[in-house]
């Protein structure tokens, strides 16, 4: 094969994967906006009911990590750190 029948067959491929990612793409796309309707759907349907306590005398807050804690995560009393933070 010379360089020139190369070429061409090169190009033929590629016009082709283009024409058929063309051809993909809206299947894809809808499938995509159907299960994100479905999903947004049942949340909008739930309305949500979380009770936020305040923070409770065994807990504290990390400076890093900004998670309450129980007491016993403490390890850097100074800095305010977790054991996973410290």
């Amino acid at each position: 094969m010379s360089d020139e029948e190369e070429e061409g067959t090169v190009e033929a491929s590629l016009d082709e994967l283009l024409a058929k990612r063309a051809e993909e793409k809206p299947e894809e796309e809808a499938e995509e906006e159907s299960v994100l309707d479905l999903a947004a759907g049942d949340e909008r349907a739930e309305p949500l009911t979380v009770k936020a306590l305040p923070q409770q005398t065994n807990e504290f807050v990390c400076k890093n990590c900004f998670l309450v804690k129980h007491k016993s995560q403490l390890a850097d009393r100074k800095r305010m750190f977790c054991r996973d933070c410290a």
